[in-house]
């Protein structure tokens, strides 16, 4: 089977959540910004979906079923794109919490610039494209943004919603996770897809999902407003998330792989050549020696991807191909160097082009 082992995963869960916290503040803020919208296509398709009076009426589980076939588009396409989702980075930062590599500082400037990143970028798709886009403008359109509205965040007591949205996260986190075990794209779309459709089929309350089917709710006309909404939706459903992806998926795997076990191998290479996969969002700007001998920056195009011979001398370096020069867009073993991203916090780094005093 080609893929990483549970306890590699684990182990790249963490180096994920420690290059996050290294992360520049702006492009956090950008990145996290960009998953609003991208999980908002998802949920929007959804309410449209759902907008079936008959099947409400007389088939509810079918079409609420079918409708969650189509949300998992939107998480696809976040972690295709390594955004930055608020819900995902909890596993991230929990974990590399956990295994010594990030600080609480890290954790909470990560969570609180992702979570208001999401909220803005969700309420532009909602507002702009959506609201003033008259994409809902028709009768049964409305009808069902306000119904679902109300189902979310009126009709269950404050401690279901706190309930459902620990099953919602722990689904979403588990979908990430296991995405990253699989090593090329179509496992990695399949791997998100089956979770993330359940927990939508099961109308688990997700709180970035919540920041579109709620306020375009409101648009339209609920009978509560916003303060309604923090409390009795968007609070819960938060505190149930945190505790959903980072008790029953960072906690549990770091417990049960990363404790005790020493230090995690993992093999990048298929084949001849490095996975490419953009993984946790892009950084700043890294310097690498290309085949020339001199250090280029990222953007440059003279360094290599370096894969070993499977059939051959292990210590024979083949099939080379012109890559940006970059540890952060070009081959996953790169992003996630152990000589950057395994180190325990305070110690020091020892990358090619980075200071010797800074640390992880």
């Amino acid at each position: 089977m080609d893929a990483f082992t549970t306890q590699q995963t684990a182990e790249l869960v963490s180096r994920i959540g420690c290059k996050k916290a290294h992360m520049r503040l702006d492009k956090l803020w950008w990145n996290a910004f960009m998953a609003g919208p991208l999980l908002g296509f998802g949920c929007a398709i959804c309410t449209s979906t759902n907008s079936s009076p008959w099947y409400q009426e007389n088939a509810p589980g079918l079409i609420r079923t079918i409708s969650a076939a189509f949300f998992p588009i939107g998480l696809v396409m976040i972690v295709l794109s390594g955004a930055d989702l608020f819900t995902s980075n909890i596993m991230f930062m929990t974990t590399a919490f956990l295994h010594r590599r990030v600080s609480i500082k890290d954790v909470a400037i990560n969570w609180v610039v992702s979570y208001f990143g999401n909220l803005a970028g969700m309420l532009f798709f909602m507002a702009i494209i959506i609201g003033y886009g008259g994409v809902f403008s028709e009768a049964p359109y409305k009808a069902e943004t306000v119904s679902f509205a109300v189902m979310k965040a009126q009709e269950p007591a404050w401690h279901q919603i706190f309930l459902r949205a620990i099953g919602a996260n722990w689904l979403v986190c588990f979908a990430v996770f296991i995405s990253i075990s699989s090593r090329e794209i179509v496992s990695k779309i399949v791997a998100i897809w089956w979770p993330t459709a359940t927990f939508v089929a099961l109308a688990f309350d997700h709180v970035v999902a919540n920041m579109f089917f709620v306020p375009i709710g409101i648009w339209n006309g609920t009978p509560f407003g916003v303060g309604y909404y923090i409390w009795k939706s968007l609070i819960p459903a938060t505190i149930g998330n945190m505790v959903g992806g980072g008790l029953f998926v960072g906690a549990a795997y770091w417990y049960l792989y990363l404790t005790g076990e020493g230090a995690v191998g993992i093999d990048f290479n298929t084949g001849g050549l490095n996975s490419a996969m953009e993984v946790g969002g892009p950084m700043g700007r890294y310097h690498t020696k290309g085949q020339d001998g001199k250090t280029h920056a990222n953007g440059d195009s003279d360094g290599v991807i370096e894969g070993r011979d499977p059939d051959g001398d292990q210590n024979h370096m083949a099939n080379q191909l012109p890559h940006s020069g970059s540890y952060m867009t070009s081959g996953i073993s790169k992003e996630l160097s152990p000589e950057i991203y395994a180190k325990r916090k305070g110690e020091p780094l020892e990358k090619e082009g980075l200071p010797r005093d800074n640390t992880v």
